[in-house]
């Protein structure tokens, strides 16, 4: 028998994971990448509940643990630098605000990259066209080449151009009704292992993280979703950012002069993906072209490829096979974007006396007896169902 094929796209999270067990199962993967080189920037992630379960499935727990962004807590501050409010990691047992796997995006996906032996990595290079015949995929790609696969995944964005090309406009994106920008700038005087986040009038927040590099990752946030930003170039989006915050006070200068000076400037206006389905034929979507979520997207950006992985590992028809990823990653999808759409307006309040109701409500929210409340609200994945166990896939009985 021939070796069957599969090309994933978007190396990323979701894309290398997926790489890493499909290897396992003796399939032959190419992963390929829009990106001229392996993309190793991005801001703090974390990963939750069962992602950790499949992440300790794949032998990367130690790993991961070991590249943590040295983050010890999130903590609310005014204009003088005065903390409203802080939630420790410690109190949370790890999933709070600041959770224990707490790690760079691009040393994640590095992580997970390195650990798929004998994937095939394609960069530069995309899907032009797809022709799915039912017992196979034809795939034209930009530079030219053709080739045929017996599964396509896409492992995309949000916006996937390949679920764009198979499903057209029938995936609903759903605005989150947040923008932010993000980029690193150089430690201050002020910058330590507690996260601060400072609002200001107008639906604004500036939140300023450390990382294991010695520098400080700042996200820079609106509570509204600017019409026509993605679409601009990234100096186009920092001059827009720039006069957005310019007076917004606090740290937000030094903060704006690392803008124009940093190369790993990213923007994006958060919406949720949603669809009925994630796969048509046998192209098939995991990762952020499938259910885009905010807050617990990496946790599904590993559970995902898992549970793909492990129906396929069943053997027997890739059909049944996909049936039963979408039945099993369902309530996963639904539980991940069951979150409440006043997230954003509660967190970036448009008026001074928004602010200072924030502060008073975070302020109780900080006191012994409410933080489990907080942390059951706070922790992303560990509402999440019970990542199902696949010994066709682990060799063992249970997971985690």
């Amino acid at each position: 028998m021939t070796t069957p094929r599969i090309l994933i796209t978007g190396a990323s999270i979701a894309g290398p994971a997926l790489a890493f067990w499909m290897r396992k199962l003796g399939w032959e993967v190419v992963l390929l990448e829009r990106a001229k080189a392996f993309r190793r920037g991005g801001q703090n992630i974390d990963v939750r509940g069962p992602g950790r379960d499949a992440l300790a499935a794949m032998g990367l727990l130690d790993a991961v643990k070991g590249r943590n962004t040295t983050e010890q807590a999130w903590t609310f501050v005014d204009e003088d630098n005065t903390v409203i409010a802080r939630f420790g990691q410690e109190e949370f047992g790890g999933e709070g605000p600041t959770a224990e796997l707490e790690i760079l995006r691009g040393d994640l996906a590095s992580i997970v990259d390195e650990a798929g032996d004998g994937v095939e990595h394609r960069y530069g290079d995309w899907i032009e066209t797809l022709h799915d015949d039912g017992a196979g995929v034809e795939v034209s790609f930009h530079s030219g080449a053709k080739e045929r696969f017996d599964l396509v995944v896409a492992a995309e964005g949000a916006r996937s151009r390949t679920r764009e090309l198979v499903l057209g406009q029938s995936t609903t994106l759903e605005p989150f009704g947040l923008s932010s920008a993000y980029f690193s700038i150089p430690k201050g005087q002020n910058d330590h292992q507690d996260a601060r986040w400072f609002n200001a009038p107008g639906g604004r927040s500036v939140f300023l993280r450390p990382d294991a590099q010695g520098r400080t990752r700042v996200v820079l946030s609106i509570q509204e979703q600017p019409s026509g930003w993605d679409d601009l170039e990234p100096q186009a989006q920092k001059q827009k950012i720039a006069e957005r915050f310019a007076d917004a006070g606090w740290e937000t200068p030094r903060v704006l002069e690392g803008l124009w000076a940093t190369d790993d400037f990213y923007f994006h206006s958060i919406e949720l993906v949603k669809m009925p389905r994630f796969n048509k034929g046998r192209v098939v979507m995991t990762g952020d072209a499938a259910w885009a979520v905010m807050g617990s997207g990496t946790t599904l950006a590993l559970i995902g490829p898992y549970v793909l992985a492990g129906e396929l590992a069943k053997g027997g028809d890739i059909a049944a096979a996909l049936d039963r990823y979408n039945d099993v990653m369902r309530p996963f999808v639904d539980k991940a974007q069951d979150i409440p759409s006043w997230g954003p307006k509660a967190l970036q309040p448009q008026s001074r006396a928004g602010i200072g109701i924030q502060h008073a409500l975070l302020k109780v929210a900080a006191s012994p007896a409410v933080r489990p409340l907080i942390a059951r609200f706070a922790s992303g994945g560990s509402g999440l169902p019970e990542l199902p166990a696949y010994p066709e896939l682990t060799g063992r009985t249970r997971v985690g």
